[in-house]
Parts: C-alpha cells; sequence; structure tokens
C-alpha cells in the first residue's frame, strides 16, 4: 500500500500542478479537499479522472467520492479494493 500511497501523491502533485508542493511533502491521512493544499472541487473533478484513466475505476457518487478523496490513504484504499467502499458507515 505504501508503494501506491507514493504513486498517488505524485500523481496528485503532477495533475493538479501543485507547484510549491512536493509528494513527499504530502501527508498520507492529511485532509486533501479543503485542506493546506488547497484542493477545491475542480481540482477532485481532474482527480476522479485520473481514477478512472490510470486505475479503470468509476467515482460516480459524491457521497462516495467525498470518502474517496478524505485523504491520500483514503484514496489508495478504494483503488486497492473498491468493494469496500460503501455507503454507509
Amino acid at each position: 500500500m505504501d508503494e501506491l500511497i507514493n504513486e498517488l501523491r505524485e500523481k496528485i502533485v503532477d495533475a493538479l500542478n501543485l507547484q510549491d508542493v512536493a509528494s513527499g511533502e504530502i501527508d498520507p491521512d492529511e485532509q486533501l479537499v479543503g485542506g493546506r493544499l488547497g484542493i477545491d472541487s475542480i481540482d477532485v473533478l481532474e482527480m476522479v479522472m485520473l481514477v478512472e484513466k490510470d486505475y479503470g475505476l468509476t467515482i460516480d457518487n459524491r457521497e462516495l467520492g467525498a470518502r474517496v478523496f478524505a485523504s491520500v490513504r483514503a484514496l489508495a484504499g478504494f483503488i486497492s479494493d473498491p468493494s469496500s467502499q460503501t455507503l454507509n458507515p
């Protein structure tokens, strides 16, 4: 999972053009959207497209998307096992 987390951190920095952030500076558990990285809803759409293109997974529900993009670790968990993400807590 650590390898996937590192890969995702690099892809997020590249895809969102986070010029002032090194991929290694992103804590896997830190809040992605609305946190210190400045990721907004437009950036989330870019990340959704990245997940669909690179991993062949679809995120077609707003509530699921909020959980999946809560952190890099949550995103890695979804990619590793998409069936583990449900809409029920």
